[in-house]
C-alpha cells in the first residue's frame, strides 16, 4: 500500500484491508480521525455508535492494516492515553482481479456509498440552513452522462485529480486564503451496462 497518488491518498489494494473497512464502526473512525485529526477510543466512541472498548478495538485491526497508527498525545493532554491518527488524509481502493477481491471491493463500496448519502444528508438537514446564500449557491448537484471509452474514464478521472490536488495539500503548505472553508466533494462514477 503507498501513498503515490495526487492526493496522497492511501491505496488500499489488499481485500482483506478492504473487508475490514467495510465496517461501518472502522470506516467511520478512520473518517473521524482524517477529517479532524488524533482522537482517543473513548474520544471517538461518541462519534462511531460503539463504546470505547469496542472502538479501541476496531482501531487496532485498523492499525493491522496500516491505515491508522498511534499519535502524538497534543500538548496538556493526559500522557495515559493512547491517541490514535490516520496515516493519510484520504484513502483510494484498487478493485482487485480476483472474485474474492471484487467482492472485498463491493463490500467497501456499499459502505462508502450509504455513508456519503448520509452526509449528503445530514448537510441538507444540519449544515445547508445554516449556510449563507453565496456559499449555499456553491454547492454543487449534477447528474450528468458521459460516453467514454475505458481509456477516457480513466483520463477524466486523473485530470479531476490534477484540478483538485492544490486545493487537497493547502493545509500542507499553510497558504489558506483567508475566506476559505472546508468544502466536502462527494465523486461518484457509475459506469453503466451495455445493452
Amino acid at each position: 500500500m503507498s501513498l503515490k497518488n495526487p492526493y496522497g491518498d492511501f491505496e488500499i489494494t489488499d481485500p482483506q484491508a478492504m473487508r475490514a473497512l467495510a465496517h461501518p464502526v472502522r470506516l467511520a473512525a478512520l473518517s473521524y480521525l482524517q477529517k479532524n485529526g488524533p482522537a482517543t477510543a473513548t474520544q471517538l466512541s461518541e462519534h462511531v455508535g460503539a463504546s470505547p472498548s469496542v472502538t479501541s478495538w476496531h482501531l487496532r485491526h485498523l492499525a493491522s492494516f496500516g491505515l491508522v497508527v498511534d499519535g502524538p498525545p497534543p500538548s496538556g493532554s493526559d500522557r495515559r492515553q493512547r491517541w490514535w491518527k490516520a496515516v493519510a488524509r484520504g484513502f483510494r481502493v484498487e478493485m482487485p482481479d480476483t472474485p474474492e477481491g471484487r467482492e472485498a471491493g463491493r463490500l467497501l463500496r456499499v459502505e462508502l456509498m450509504n455513508q456519503a448519502m448520509e452526509a449528503a444528508q445530514r448537510w441538507l438537514t444540519e449544515t445547508e440552513p445554516q449556510l449563507d446564500p453565496e456559499w449555499s449557491r456553491l454547492a454543487g448537484s449534477a447528474n450528468t452522462l458521459l460516453v467514454l471509452t475505458r481509456e477516457e474514464a480513466d483520463a477524466v478521472e486523473s485530470a479531476i485529480e490534477q484540478l483538485l490536488a492544490p486545493y487537497v495539500h493547502r493545509r500542507d503548505h499553510g497558504d489558506l486564503p483567508e475566506d476559505a472553508r472546508p468544502v466536502r466533494l462527494l465523486r461518484i462514477s457509475l459506469p453503466e451496462a451495455t445493452t
